[in-house]
């Protein structure tokens, strides 16, 4: 699934040819995605400016003064420019007909994205509990010491959890308890306060690093420009297991931790 880098891609792959466009039509070819389509987006978007294109974790929104289209990608989705009179192929699911005789096209083969809708004003139950955006000023290690308190769930869960801090999915968690030397089995409760600031620290300097390099070509992902992210080239413990750790050259292993592969080298982190 497209992590918060990906979708940050997205964004600015996208802000510069929709904001300011008005848009003309919208073409559905089903009524659901992962849910059913929002009627308003067929009722309420055409003839709408769109005013700004905003993230708020891995949810894209196209802002106008009617209210906001939210946009999942899902496992598989990618959104196009494409000329108006291109055909749609199978799991092209729906059009946004811009003025300037351009479309924006959703495909998804796996169908787990979502197209909702957001009222002026109001907030979407999807993002009302959502914790603070890693980039932003609201996350740092305090943030993370304080709500860790007490907990033993597995840290590398415990950052993954959306209402503690948001996009930080399973690559970029093991990337940034790599970076800091935390085992990611370790219960949150146990990690010091120190230790949450170097991770918070980490987890920031990743995801920047990996937006700036497109974020990560996995399976499905590529960028509205049609190209790849580049940051797969420098994981240092995802997908890596048996192999040399790039810090001290022990192998690299691997375990389930709530369902999810989990990658981690035994010397490097404790």
């Amino acid at each position: 699934m497209p992590e918060l880098p990906e979708v940050e891609t997205a964004r600015r792959g996208l802000e510069p040819h929709l904001t300011g466009r008005r848009v003309i039509e919208v073409r559905l070819r089903r009524s659901d995605l992962r849910w059913p389509i929002a009627h308003e987006v067929r009722e309420l978007l055409p003839g709408q400016r769109i005013a700004a294109v905003d993230r708020r974790a891995k949810y894209l929104l196209l802002a106008t003064a009617a209210g906001s289209a939210l946009v999942h990608l899902g496992m598989s989705g990618a959104l196009r420019f494409l000329d108006a009179g291109l055909k749609p192929a199978m799991h092209d699911h729906y059009d946004l007909l811009l003025e300037d005789g351009r479309l924006l096209r959703y495909s998804d083969p796996r169908r787990f994205g979502c197209l909702l809708w957001q009222g002026p004003g109001t907030l979407h139950p999807l993002l009302r509990r959502l914790g603070p955006e890693p980039l932003g000023p609201g996350f740092h290690g305090d943030h993370l010491w304080q709500l860790a308190r007490g907990r033993t769930l597995a840290v590398k869960a415990f950052l993954m959890d959306q209402s503690i801090v948001v996009g930080v999915g399973n690559i970029y968690a093991a990337e940034a308890l790599h970076a800091a030397g935390i085992d990611p089995r370790r219960s949150a409760g146990r990690v010091s306060r120190a230790r949450y600031a170097m991770l918070a620290a980490t987890v920031r300097d990743i995801l920047s690093y990996a937006i700036e390099r497109g974020g990560t070509t996995l399976r499905d992902f590529i960028n509205p420009d049609g190209q790849p992210g580049y940051f797969e080239q420098e994981l240092n413990v995802y997908g890596r297991e048996g192999q040399p750790c790039r810090r001290c050259n022990a192998r690299i292993q691997c375990v389930q931790l709530g369902g999810r592969s989990t990658f981690y080298c035994p010397r490097c982190q404790r």
